[in-house]
């Protein structure tokens, strides 16, 4: 998210958060190329690719399944006990209206839906925040209940997550550059920035809760503060996946960093060659694939809703990197590779 807009000739009221303060807004720009796009709720094979020199996946397989937002499920492998990170889960989607003309008001209570989560029956070894705003970490703490997962986050993080009961024992502070071996798989947690938006360019709810002591269970979207923004690359054999949590990245962390898949975002209007630099920068991964380009406020089990930014992300690739294949999933859909 990238910030409280006023009213300044826009008829809104001050203090709400709109679509063009989450994540640095940028026009749309036409049509631009088809994307790869696949029944929602079904498994596809993404196919070979160029980019990269296109690097086979790994032979144990691989499969990512969105749930909206940034919210990913991704599997290393394919039984039933295949070890799976997940990223920015957040399934309850309450209303915020921030896609709406009016936006959405800071005060808007935050709602975790058990129910909802429990009912997609999530599993997990690691749980990724990239940072922790409301859209992003709501969840999570339950989550790290019913999976007991190891959380990964910044101290703010950590920190909003024990004051929203996240078991203290499963909660790990990162803050980029840490990397993380597993049977068969690794973590490389990467320090990132959030995006910025508006005529006086600032991230929405900034803030942090550093110190040992818990803050106040945050009951409103407002209290949950940025908190410093990661990213992470998640390598499974020689395949590189990095996923960014909002349209902005850290170019000096970056180095050295190179993708087969890139997860990345529409927007970025105030981030000089958004799209073209960090392509280039990750050695131009064979799939880019989108994230965090639907509407929230509409439900989960429906077909995604462009937000408005999907047809300028699309273009934006193929011109910087033509032989990168954009890979658009819908809801609930799954990669496999």
């Amino acid at each position: 998210m990238s910030k409280t807009e006023g009213m300044n000739g826009t008829g809104r009221r001050p203090g709400f958060l709109t679509r063009r303060g989450l994540l640095g807004v940028t026009a749309a720009v036409g049509a631009g190329t088809a994307a790869t796009a696949m029944s929602r709720g079904t498994t596809a094979s993404a196919g070979p690719a160029a980019g990269r020199a296109g690097r086979p996946a790994p032979p144990g397989g691989l499969r990512l399944r969105w749930f909206g937002n940034n919210s990913w499920e991704i599997r290393v492998g394919t039984g039933a006990s295949a070890p799976t990170v997940l990223i920015d889960p957040w399934l309850t989607r309450f209303w915020t209206g921030t896609y709406s003309e009016a936006g959405a008001a800071p005060d808007t209570p935050i709602k975790v839906d058990t129910g909802v989560i429990d009912g997609y029956r999530l599993r997990a070894d690691q749980i990724l925040v990239t940072h922790g705003h409301y859209d992003h970490m709501t969840d999570v703490p339950h989550l790290a209940r019913t999976t007991g997962a190891t959380v990964f986050g910044t101290e703010t993080h950590v920190n909003l997550m024990r004051a929203m009961g996240a078991p203290d024992e499963q909660l790990s502070v990162v803050s980029g550059g840490e990397q993380l071996q597993y049977e068969g798989y690794s973590v490389q947690v990467l320090r990132s920035l959030h995006s910025m938006g508006g005529d006086h360019p600032r991230v929405a709810f900034a803030g942090t809760r550093p110190g040992q002591r818990i803050p106040e269970a945050p009951t409103t979207i407002a209290d949950l503060v940025e908190g410093g923004s990661l990213s992470y690359r998640i390598s499974v054999g020689g395949f590189d996946i990095v996923n960014l949590g909002s349209s902005n990245f850290s170019e000096h962390d970056f180095e050295g960093v190179r993708a087969d898949l890139l997860m990345i975002q529409p927007g970025g209007a105030n981030v000089p060659d958004y799209v073209a630099r960090l392509l280039d920068l990750l050695g131009h991964p064979a799939y880019v694939v989108p994230t965090h380009w639907d509407d929230f406020d509409e439900p989960l089990d429906r077909p995604a809703v462009d937000w408005g930014g999907l047809d300028a992300l699309r273009a934006a690739v193929r011109e910087a990197s033509p032989e990168s294949r954009f890979v658009k999933l819908d809801h609930l859909e799954t990669l496999s590779l």
